[in-house]
């Protein structure tokens, strides 16, 4: 080694270690990024507020909580009202879309949906903190975490259905009274929209996901795909049967929707609905399941 050398080995040592360092630890992949307590803590505040049937001052309540949870997270938020006929008369309903601000003229080309509202009762106080809550604070918890990557929220748009329950049956004028309007309103504009996720009881302790057996198959073989790669798979499976839900709308008008849904869950539309039947841990398993999906199939072309 001549005195050169020597004198720039000196030199550059110095500088070497004092220079910030530019390998970076790795971000962690969006799926990772979904936090069950914090969605099992929004469940929690929409069932302190107690049932919430369409047109009570606890689904009002819910509707304010979920706007500030949603603009907290960079949404933009718009109400859309109607009033339908039930079998209890007219009821006001209210949806409640949330679309991310974004550049130029892009539209929205994914729906995520839950119902927020609870089934009307008149001999027990049903809370729904499943059926209705645990898609509900879900959904919110999928916002925060999507709000953080601009390019793949700008393809996305929330819907928080008003009035999925049924007064009495499931009929073409009873329950669906929300995604039916939505779907009305929309139709003209449906081609726009590539496909859908509606969520619906996801919190139960003991998970099994029953995508129903008429789900759009590509969008059944991608979810099954995304659980596979978590480690996840044996957590979803098919129900032996169809399902109408929030869902059903939507693919009547040509968007492929699938329902995310627990349907194998003893307390549905019983007093034992509450909060104690749901774990954080099962809303992370779907919340990491549904980002894996968006991210690595549906939206992938997306941007992060």
């Amino acid at each position: 080694m001549n005195r050169r050398t020597v004198i720039t080995f000196a030199v550059l040592v110095p500088l070497l270690l004092s220079a910030p360092s530019v390998v970076k630890a790795g971000a962690p992949n969006i799926w990772e990024e979904f936090l069950g307590q914090k969605a099992f803590a929004h469940v929690q505040r929409l069932v302190d507020f107690g049932p919430r049937p369409p047109g009570s001052e606890a689904i009002e309540k819910s509707r304010d909580y979920i706007e500030s949870q949603l603009r907290r997270s960079g949404w933009q938020v718009t109400r859309q009202a109607f009033s339908d006929t039930t079998p209890q008369g007219k009821v006001q309903f209210v949806n409640l879309i949330a679309q991310f601000p974004r550049q130029g003229k892009a539209s929205p080309l994914f729906l995520l949906c839950s119902h927020y509202d609870t089934k009307t009762f008149d001999t027990i106080r049903f809370v729904g903190a499943n059926d209705g809550g645990s898609s509900t604070g879900l959904l919110l918890e999928l916002a925060r975490v999507i709000g953080q990557h601009p390019n793949l929220a700008a393809k996305i748009e929330l819907v928080f259905f008003d009035g999925e329950e049924a007064y009495e049956h499931f009929s073409d004028t009873d329950g669906l009274y929300g995604s039916r309007y939505f779907a009305r309103q929309l139709e003209s504009g449906a081609k726009r929209f590539h496909g859908g996720m509606l969520f619906d009881m996801v919190g139960d302790r003991a998970l099994g996901i029953t995508l129903p057996a008429d789900s759009p198959a590509e969008m059944a073989r991608n979810i099954f795909a995304a659980a596979e790669a978590l480690n996840l798979r044996s957590d979803f499976t098919y129900l032996d049967r169809e399902l109408i839900d929030d869902h059903t709308p939507l693919n009547a008008i040509g968007i492929p929707t699938i329902d995310v849904i627990d349907f194998d869950y003893p307390w549905w539309h019983t007093a034992e609905d509450t909060m104690d039947k749901l774990d954080a841990e099962s809303l992370k398993i779907v919340g990491s399941v549904a980002l894996y999906y968006l991210s690595e199939f549906a939206l992938k072309d997306a941007g992060r």
